[in-house]
């Protein structure tokens, strides 16, 4: 095997940027070549990882309908759930701007020495396919925006295979970035930098939040232009490609099932449908006859909780389109998402969402309809009796919610216990901060920093900026005595007991638009330490760091973070 031109630079333990210069090449062993698969000549002409220790298998592939057309000429796609499609390679040199550590050690169960063989690079970013992979391409449908929007599917994403850890834990790999599919529509199958640095930072900081994600484990940026209009005003400009690594227990959502009964694929959609409840909710009985009023309570439940923590966290997700709900219940295809500053119901973090119907303060509204449109894909399979039991679980919606969501606020607030009036404090608070324009995470972080004497006396040092903010308008003192009389029925609580369970779970550091931005102005340059940066910061999110500190991630942000806006262009 001949050497390629190589050079690794290690910025801190959790990234390495390694840059190669040459063409790919193919494996020297033959046998890296062999595939147990009966389209395996589509395939002849890959390049295979082979000296990364990662073999990946298929479960799916044996499960599961395939679209019997071979290749990636764009086409409507019907009685099938995943078309085989061949990543493109991003032209070279191709640089790892960054590596999650922690998903490579704990999920992939590979060691961290192998982010320096010349071969990792072109592995995840499509250029060369990990031993047993067989590239797919999932189709599914979805309402956007409140309206069918027909065929879509994975349009610049590969399903490369399954990983089952030492833990016993099976994860899903795929590329996103990664060139044409069946499902591109007019699309070139590619992500740029600034939409593949958020996607990469944002899933691993939800992680370290707390907050079911997808996880990312590498950042792959090239040389090679791409041309995109981000704000769709006719301004477009030349961009440069990149691919994300990232992983989901599943990446099955809500339209990978409308799609099924949109089309009166019923045989496929209850194929699919089995699939999903024997291989993610292992507690329902397959043979049990109402397993699928079960699937759609459990499925209510944990969306429902999961919108609850994006609230608690400030986290706007800014597409909540049905494609892009998680039959899991987890949060993934980072997009247009903002983490919310000013507290405001009413923050759209999408610019192309001018009718604000993903606000911040909608999500919770937003996750009623996409169940009801699961349910409407359901309906086929369900007996009457069955679907009056599930339009009952999905009015309980709302409750549950709520519920949750209560039960995160009183833990924000230090609560122990339950009180008639602790929804009272919670609204009034959320009411103070949205007249004043309270930052929330800081006014959250800020409360369980301060010590109750000084709360009460209402004088704050510069650096409680927030609460300093706060404290402007003329019913905070109202709300302080009642939070501390609240406080004060906690039996044999002390002002640090309480001060430590609430920095527990109010962050100190959330990835904000400009925290992002400073990053991808500084990638697009070649210069990836902001990236890393963040990464070491966000994977400690409720820990005061010096570095953190040094660059203002915890102080009022700058003027200019005003200005700034984010699309689905990406």
């Amino acid at each position: 095997m001949t050497k390629h031109g190589f050079t690794l630079f290690l910025f801190s333990s959790a990234v390495a940027i390694a840059t190669f210069r040459d063409e790919q090449e193919f494996c020297e062993n033959e046998s890296c070549n062999e595939r147990e698969f009966d389209k395996s000549h589509f395939y002849s002409d890959v390049k295979h990882c082979g000296e990364i220790p990662l073999a990946l298998s298929h479960k799916l592939l044996d499960a599961l309908p395939l679209d019997e057309v071979d290749g990636n000429v764009i086409r409507t796609v019907k009685r099938s759930v995943f078309s085989e499609s061949q990543p493109s390679p991003l032209k070279e040199p191709l640089t790892l701007a960054a590596v999650s550590q922690d998903v490579l050690r704990n999920i992939l169960d590979l060691n961290e020495s192998v982010i320096q063989n010349e071969e990792f690079v072109r592995c995840v970013s499509g250029g060369k396919l990990f031993p047993g992979s067989v590239p797919l391409a999932h189709r599914y449908g979805g309402h956007q925006f409140g309206y069918w929007a027909g065929q879509l599917g994975d349009g610049r994403a590969h399903l490369l295979g399954e990983y089952t850890n030492r833990k016993g834990e099976r994860w899903e790999v795929q590329l996103k970035g990664s060139g044409k599919t069946p499902y591109s529509r007019s699309g070139d199958g590619r992500a740029v930098i600034r939409s593949s640095v958020r996607e990469f930072l944002c899933s691993e900081a939800m992680h370290f939040l707390r907050v079911p994600t997808s996880r990312a484990l590498s950042l792959v940026v090239s040389e090679e232009p791409v041309w995109r209009d981000p704000f769709y005003n006719g301004s477009v400009i030349k961009e440069r490609g990149a691919v994300v690594l990232r992983l989901a227990k599943s990446w099955f959502r809500i339209g990978s099932l409308e799609i099924l009964t949109r089309t009166g694929e019923l045989d496929v959609l209850r194929t699919l449908l089995d699939f999903v409840i024997k291989e993610h909710f292992k507690s329902i009985g397959t043979n049990d006859p109402d397993k699928y009023v079960v699937f759609f309570s459990r499925v209510l439940n944990e969306t429902a909780h999961l919108i609850a923590h994006w609230m608690s966290v400030g986290f706007a997700h800014g597409v909540c389109n049905t494609d892009n709900f998680s039959l899991l219940s987890i949060t993934f295809d980072y997009g247009p998402f903002g983490f919310m500053e000013s507290y405001d119901p009413n923050f759209v973090p999408n610019t192309s969402d001018d009718e604000g119907r993903y606000s911040i303060g909608a999500q919770a509204n937003v996750g009623l309809f996409n169940l009801q449109k699961l349910l409407e894909a359901l309906k086929p399979l369900l007996t009457s009796d069955q679907l009056s039991q599930s339009q009952q679980i999905l009015r309980e919606y709302p409750q549950i919610y709520h519920q949750r969501f209560h039960e995160l606020f009183k833990a924000k607030l230090g609560f122990l216990g339950n009180e008639e009036k602790d929804s009272y404090v919670i609204a009034f608070l959320l009411k103070l901060m949205e007249d004043t324009g309270a930052d929330f995470t800081m006014t959250f972080r800020q409360l369980s920093e301060v010590t109750l004497s000084r709360l009460q006396k209402g004088s704050f040092a510069p650096s409680l900026w927030a609460l300093s903010d706060l404290s402007s308008h003329k019913h905070f003192r109202d709300w302080v005595q009642l939070y501390l009389q609240r406080l004060s029925r906690i039996m044999s609580d002390s002002d640090e007991e309480r001060q430590h369970r609430m920095q527990g779970v109010n962050p100190r550091y959330v990835l904000r638009n400009w925290m992002a931005e400073s990053a991808i102005r500084k990638a697009e340059k070649n210069d990836y330490s902001e990236v890393t940066l963040l990464q070491k910061t966000l994977m400690e999110p409720f820990m005061e760091q010096e570095e953190a500190e040094r660059a203002g991630y915890a102080s009022k942000p700058p003027s200019w973070a005003q200005q700034l806006r984010v699309s689905c262009s990406s």
